[in-house]
């Protein structure tokens, strides 16, 4: 088993990762976490003692597009994870295999924002892992988590559960237990721009820095996913065969948004130079 091809996406929120899950997904080559492994997410084999009723596909609560249902992959294992280094060297690969023999497929697949903290230490124990890194144009990523943290502020407002929910499966990336990546430099106010402008520069300066020379990080630029050059490539990176199944349709939403809203020119400037870099890797 540590010498399959796992694959972990990770990146800072709203830079396409829940796109690529859903798209490699599709191929049916890999397991994950699904909806249909809620509440028991660290016993995955016994949510198949209950029978859960389908359900039609409807849209996020995030009002971005993407449609799920409960046979939708979902970013959860951030429960198991939360464990400390010792536990995961001991536990990861039995927990993986559960889940592979829970879907009858040899190779994991993995969305969680959090684990480019980890890639050292996930890569210590699966050696051929492959990270998939997205990044956006910065001022659009920017914009679009401060959407999503003022709307879902607003959903916790109105119905503690979905606070608590998020909590539980460690999605602090936005609403009212938003957790900063980095430690702020200028601007500390959630409600600004230029507070997730800055984050974005902080993340992705140290993403870059850290991650430019490993050979199982590849950094995918969001705004290239329509094009399916683009995507073949990427395919081929991964070692998965292109079928019909894999539709470029994943990444409809891969769009610019309209915006009309004052930033910091500098904060721009430096995210703009961090996100050559990356264009040109």
């Amino acid at each position: 088993m540590k010498n399959l091809s796992n694959i972990f996406i990770t990146s800072l929120p709203r830079s396409g990762t829940t796109s690529l899950l859903n798209f490699i997904y599709s191929s049916n080559q890999y397991a994950s976490l699904t909806y249909r492994d809620m509440p028991f997410v660290l016993s995955p084999n016994f949510s198949k003692l209950f029978n859960k009723t389908n359900i039609s596909k409807t849209g996020r609560l995030h009002n971005d597009g993407i449609n799920y249902d409960i046979n939708s992959p979902e970013a959860l294992d951030e429960i198991f994870f939360r464990n400390d280094d010792e536990f995961l060297k001991n536990e990861l690969l039995s927990y993986i295999r559960l889940i592979l023999n829970s879907e009858k497929k040899r190779n994991y697949l993995s969305k969680n924002n959090h684990n480019f903290k980890r890639i050292d230490l996930i890569s210590s124990i699966l050696p051929n892992s492959i990270f998939l890194i997205p990044i956006r144009e910065p001022l659009q990523q920017a914009y679009s988590l401060l959407n999503q943290h003022l709307h879902f502020s607003q959903l916790q407002q109105n119905n503690d559960f979905i606070r608590r929910y998020m909590n539980y499966l460690g999605h602090n990336e936005f609403g009212l237990n938003h957790e900063s990546w980095n430690n702020s430099i200028i601007y500390n106010n959630f409600n600004d721009i230029n507070y997730w402008l800055e984050q974005w520069c902080l993340f992705y300066e140290n993403i870059f820095k850290k991650y430019q020379s490993y050979n199982n990080c590849i950094f995918i630029i969001y705004e290239e996913l329509i094009s399916s050059n683009y995507v073949k490539i990427l395919l081929e990176k991964i070692n998965l065969k292109e079928t019909e199944n894999l539709k470029l349709d994943y990444f409809k939403n891969s769009y610019k948004e309209e915006m009309n809203i004052n930033f910091c020119k500098s904060t721009y400037s430096k995210a703009s130079n961090i996100y050559a870099k990356f264009k040109k890797l």
